[in-house]
């Protein structure tokens, strides 16, 4: 399967050779950015600093911006990274975590091609759940099950490295907990928050 997906890479994504983030913004599909047009792509990238411009669901607003990565702001509770990694010499696919922060901050992250073309997540991401957060080696202990199988939904943020391709994940867990319940998870928890490398092209803990 590695090999397949190698092969895959090497025969769709050396378009990537010579692009860069802006590029692979502007040519993004519509479906993935609702409502903001190619003249409001190329607005934003116009400069490095921030930049803000109208679309039909209100105001985008350029946070970041590197050769390889672009975070914006799409509404008061979202934001959209792009990140370019390297899978092999001369390629690349594109990552994008797009996040909505409501009661607590949730990101989805998806992959694709540099052609747009959408790439399962299990073929670099673990799947991401509250379990990587806590310490497996205290699993035996009273109260761990119920420290890990509360009902709500636990949220998790992502955000990329300002320099490097790193992934920082975090469990944003206490804004929907009660002060008990958080007590009871925290003598659990390894840390809140947890980093993935980008290794041989795939995310590793």
């Amino acid at each position: 399967m590695r090999n397949f997906i190698w092969i895959f890479f090497l025969s769709v994504s050396l378009v990537a050779e010579g692009q860069n983030i802006g590029d692979l913004f502007k040519s993004m599909p519509s479906e993935l950015l609702p409502g903001v047009s190619e003249g409001n792509k190329t607005m934003l990238l116009v400069d490095s600093g921030e930049t803000t411009v109208p679309y039909a669901l209100g105001e985008i607003k350029k946070l970041e911006q590197s050769s390889d990565y672009l975070k914006i702001k799409t509404s008061d509770a979202g934001t959209t990274q792009l990140k370019m990694l390297p899978v092999a010499k001369d390629s690349s696919i594109v990552c994008i975590i797009k996040t909505v922060c409501a009661e607590a901050c949730d990101s989805h992250i998806s992959f694709y091609t540099t052609e747009w073309k959408k790439i399962e997540n299990n073929s670099f991401l673990p799947e991401l759940t509250k379990e990587i957060f806590f310490d497996s080696s205290k699993k035996e202990m009273k109260n761990y099950k119920y420290a890990v199988s509360l009902h709500h939904i636990y949220p998790i943020s992502a955000e990329f490295n300002e320099s490097g391709s790193d992934l920082m994940l975090t469990f944003n867990y206490k804004a929907l907990l009660t002060d008990g319940q958080i007590a009871e998870i925290k003598p659990f928890l390894k840390s809140d928050t947890v980093t993935f490398k980008w290794e041989n092209a795939v995310f590793r803990q």
